[in-house]
Protein backbone atom coordinates (compact mmCIF):
# COMPACT_ATOMS: atom_id res chain seq x y z
CA UNK A 1 0.00 0.00 0.00
CA UNK A 2 2.94 2.16 0.65
CA UNK A 3 3.94 2.02 -2.67
CA UNK A 4 0.72 3.17 -4.37
CA UNK A 5 0.46 5.95 -2.15
CA UNK A 6 4.18 6.89 -2.46
CA UNK A 7 3.53 7.35 -6.52
CA UNK A 8 0.50 8.71 -5.94
CA UNK A 9 1.99 11.87 -3.66
CA UNK A 10 5.62 12.04 -4.82
CA UNK A 11 6.45 10.51 -8.25
CA UNK A 12 5.41 13.80 -9.98
CA UNK A 13 7.77 15.76 -8.31
CA UNK A 14 10.62 13.18 -9.83
CA UNK A 15 9.63 14.01 -13.22
CA UNK A 16 9.28 17.69 -12.69
CA UNK A 17 12.65 17.36 -11.05
CA UNK A 18 14.42 15.52 -13.46
CA UNK A 19 13.11 17.91 -16.56
CA UNK A 20 14.67 20.73 -14.13
CA UNK A 21 17.87 19.13 -13.70
CA UNK A 22 18.00 18.33 -17.63
CA UNK A 23 17.51 22.34 -18.01
CA UNK A 24 19.86 22.83 -15.74
CA UNK A 25 22.66 19.97 -16.54
CA UNK A 26 22.56 20.38 -20.34
CA UNK A 27 23.07 24.13 -21.81
CA UNK A 28 22.33 23.65 -25.36
CA UNK A 29 19.52 25.54 -26.92
CA UNK A 30 17.54 22.64 -28.41
CA UNK A 31 16.94 20.54 -25.32
CA UNK A 32 16.36 23.46 -23.31
CA UNK A 33 13.73 24.12 -25.74
CA UNK A 34 12.08 20.56 -25.94
CA UNK A 35 12.25 20.83 -21.75
CA UNK A 36 10.16 24.11 -22.03
CA UNK A 37 7.77 23.17 -24.22
CA UNK A 38 7.28 19.80 -22.31
CA UNK A 39 6.56 22.11 -19.47
CA UNK A 40 4.52 24.36 -21.42
CA UNK A 41 2.42 21.12 -22.54
CA UNK A 42 2.00 20.18 -19.17
CA UNK A 43 0.60 23.40 -17.95
CA UNK A 44 -1.85 23.64 -20.82
CA UNK A 45 -3.22 20.22 -20.31
CA UNK A 46 -3.53 21.07 -16.84
CA UNK A 47 -4.81 24.63 -15.93
CA UNK A 48 -6.74 25.56 -19.03
CA UNK A 49 -8.06 21.93 -20.88
CA UNK A 50 -8.96 20.01 -17.29
CA UNK A 51 -10.21 23.65 -16.17
CA UNK A 52 -12.57 24.08 -18.92
CA UNK A 53 -13.83 20.36 -19.05
CA UNK A 54 -14.72 20.75 -15.46
CA UNK A 55 -16.50 23.61 -15.71
CA UNK A 56 -19.12 21.99 -17.26
CA UNK A 57 -19.02 18.58 -15.74
CA UNK A 58 -17.91 18.31 -12.24
CA UNK A 59 -17.82 14.75 -11.58
CA UNK A 60 -17.59 13.37 -7.88
CA UNK A 61 -14.73 11.31 -6.68
CA UNK A 62 -15.10 7.90 -5.69
CA UNK A 63 -14.73 8.27 -1.75
CA UNK A 64 -17.34 10.78 -1.97
CA UNK A 65 -20.06 8.15 -3.55
CA UNK A 66 -18.45 4.92 -2.77
CA UNK A 67 -18.03 3.49 0.76
CA UNK A 68 -14.18 3.31 0.79
CA UNK A 69 -11.79 4.93 2.38
CA UNK A 70 -9.88 7.92 1.55
CA UNK A 71 -6.59 7.16 1.56
CA UNK A 72 -4.71 10.50 0.60
CA UNK A 73 -6.39 13.77 1.54
CA UNK A 74 -7.73 15.54 -1.00
CA UNK A 75 -10.80 18.23 -1.70
CA UNK A 76 -14.40 17.07 -3.11
CA UNK A 77 -15.52 17.27 -6.58
CA UNK A 78 -14.14 17.72 -9.73
CA UNK A 79 -12.91 14.31 -10.86
CA UNK A 80 -13.22 14.31 -14.09
CA UNK A 81 -10.86 14.61 -15.73
CA UNK A 82 -7.38 13.93 -13.66
CA UNK A 83 -5.31 17.13 -13.79
CA UNK A 84 -2.55 14.87 -12.72
CA UNK A 85 -2.87 12.87 -15.55
CA UNK A 86 -3.16 15.48 -17.80
CA UNK A 87 0.15 17.18 -16.31
CA UNK A 88 2.28 14.16 -16.02
CA UNK A 89 0.91 12.71 -19.33
CA UNK A 90 1.39 16.13 -21.20
CA UNK A 91 5.09 15.65 -19.65
CA UNK A 92 5.89 12.38 -20.71
CA UNK A 93 5.03 12.68 -24.41
CA UNK A 94 6.59 16.20 -24.52
CA UNK A 95 9.70 14.08 -23.17
CA UNK A 96 9.11 11.21 -26.16
CA UNK A 97 8.90 13.51 -28.91
CA UNK A 98 12.36 14.60 -28.09
CA UNK A 99 14.00 10.90 -26.32
CA UNK A 100 11.90 8.30 -26.62
CA UNK A 101 14.35 5.96 -23.91
CA UNK A 102 13.16 8.83 -21.35
CA UNK A 103 9.53 9.34 -22.45
CA UNK A 104 8.91 5.98 -22.01
CA UNK A 105 10.59 5.75 -18.64
CA UNK A 106 8.44 8.98 -17.88
CA UNK A 107 4.87 7.21 -19.35
CA UNK A 108 5.69 4.34 -16.79
CA UNK A 109 6.11 6.43 -14.19
CA UNK A 110 3.15 8.32 -15.36
CA UNK A 111 0.96 5.19 -15.67
CA UNK A 112 2.14 4.30 -11.89
CA UNK A 113 0.95 7.63 -11.14
CA UNK A 114 -2.49 7.53 -12.27
CA UNK A 115 -3.32 4.02 -11.41
CA UNK A 116 -2.09 4.87 -7.94
CA UNK A 117 -4.91 7.51 -7.58
CA UNK A 118 -7.24 5.22 -8.92
CA UNK A 119 -5.86 2.90 -6.07
CA UNK A 120 -6.11 5.61 -3.16
CA UNK A 121 -9.79 6.24 -4.05
CA UNK A 122 -9.03 9.66 -5.73
CA UNK A 123 -9.95 9.31 -9.40
CA UNK A 124 -12.59 7.14 -11.38
CA UNK A 125 -10.23 5.19 -14.09
CA UNK A 126 -12.02 6.84 -17.05
CA UNK A 127 -10.80 10.19 -15.18
CA UNK A 128 -7.53 9.08 -15.56
CA UNK A 129 -7.31 7.67 -19.80
CA UNK A 130 -9.22 10.73 -20.16
CA UNK A 131 -6.69 13.17 -18.43
CA UNK A 132 -4.22 11.26 -20.21
CA UNK A 133 -5.24 11.82 -23.62
CA UNK A 134 -5.72 15.36 -22.64
CA UNK A 135 -2.03 15.71 -21.85
CA UNK A 136 -0.51 13.49 -24.94
CA UNK A 137 -3.26 15.47 -27.59
CA UNK A 138 -2.32 18.82 -25.84
CA UNK A 139 1.34 17.61 -26.02
CA UNK A 140 0.73 16.42 -30.19
CA UNK A 141 -0.61 19.86 -31.00
CA UNK A 142 1.75 21.93 -29.81
CA UNK A 143 4.75 19.69 -31.33
CA UNK A 144 2.63 20.04 -34.70
CA UNK A 145 1.77 23.47 -34.25
CA UNK A 146 4.77 24.96 -33.43
CA UNK A 147 8.43 24.59 -34.12
CA UNK A 148 9.10 24.37 -30.61
CA UNK A 149 10.08 20.53 -30.49
CA UNK A 150 13.13 20.50 -32.50
CA UNK A 151 14.60 17.02 -34.36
Amino acid sequence: MFTYLAYARYAGYILVATVLLVWFLKKDFITRRIMLAAMASAVVSRFVVTEVIRFFYDRPRPFEVLDIIQLIRHNSGHSFPSGHAAFYFALSAGIFFANKQLGIAFFVTSTLIGLARIYAGIHWPSDILVGALVGVSVAALIRKYSRIFLK
